[in-house]
């Protein structure tokens, strides 16, 4: 019961010309693997401005042969995000949905809070996650994935901008051990941490990367290529994480 991921981030796509191209170069080599992936995660900031027009160029470009999962990020507008991306009636409600994917659930969560940037589970997010949780096989694995780190990564633009009152999640992880990892984006750096005794994966951007304070005072490297993350879960459960840039 191996399941193989990829996940992607931070798309921004805004209709320039530097935005489309390096979202297509990542799909484009996603589509290309020899093996397929079981499906892709996109975690967030898929639009930039959160406009009907930037979800369409999104659902052309997402388009593959295989799963394509999106979560909101703070850049995302939930109507148009319904209506232009998913298809679906446009709602102001948070956005969640569960999929389950090669035996393994992978609960793709709304941590936005619609006019700012930093993020919060709310209760009615809470409570699905548990629910959901709840209904599963006791020996289905599962993923959490949502924008927001819940964690500090050390760098002060993310650190201001992750994941409000983490405690709610971090209660839930409690009550439910077959949760294998928490899978997000936001901070435009792959990172690797813990959070409530669960591996802690920050996937990278496909519009700019972070620089890290001992790498410079400017924080956006533009130059950099886009990321992408490579997930294997296996049979016993545990979360191997791949990095890759795409040049």
């Amino acid at each position: 019961m191996t399941v193989l991921l990829a996940q992607i981030s931070d798309l921004h796509l805004d209709g320039s010309e530097r935005a489309t191209r390096r979202a297509m170069r990542v799909m484009d080599h996603l589509r290309a693997l020899p093996r397929p992936v079981d499906a892709l995660l996109v975690t967030g900031d898929i639009a930039d401005h959160g406009t009907e027009a930037e979800y369409e160029e999104a659902a052309r470009i997402l388009a593959a042969p295989f799963p394509v999962l999106p979560c909101p990020g703070n850049h995302d507008a939930r109507p148009a995000y319904l209506k232009a991306l998913l298809g679906e009636a446009p709602d102001d409600r948070p956005v969640n949905r569960i999929h389950v994917i090669a035996g393994t659930a992978v609960l793709m969560c709304d941590s936005t809070i619609p006019g700012r940037d930093e993020g919060r589970l709310d209760a009615g997010t809470l409570a699905w996650i548990d629910a959901e949780l709840s209904a599963l096989p006791r020996d289905m694995p599962a993923l959490i994935a949502f924008h927001q780190p819940p964690v500090a990564l050390h760098h002060p633009l993310p650190d201001a901008y992750r994941l409000d009152d983490p405690d709610g999640l971090a209660a839930l992880l409690d009550a439910h051990p077959q949760v294998a990892a928490v899978l997000t984006g936001h901070a435009h750096t792959a990172a690797a941490s813990s959070f409530a005794g669960r591996p802690l994966i920050v996937g990278p951007a496909v519009t700019w990367t972070l620089r890290m304070p001992w790498e410079g005072d400017e924080p956006a490297d533009r130059d950099q290529p886009p990321g992408l993350a490579f997930h294997v879960l296996d049979d016993d459960g545990r979360l191997t994480t791949h990095y890759r840039v795409v040049l």
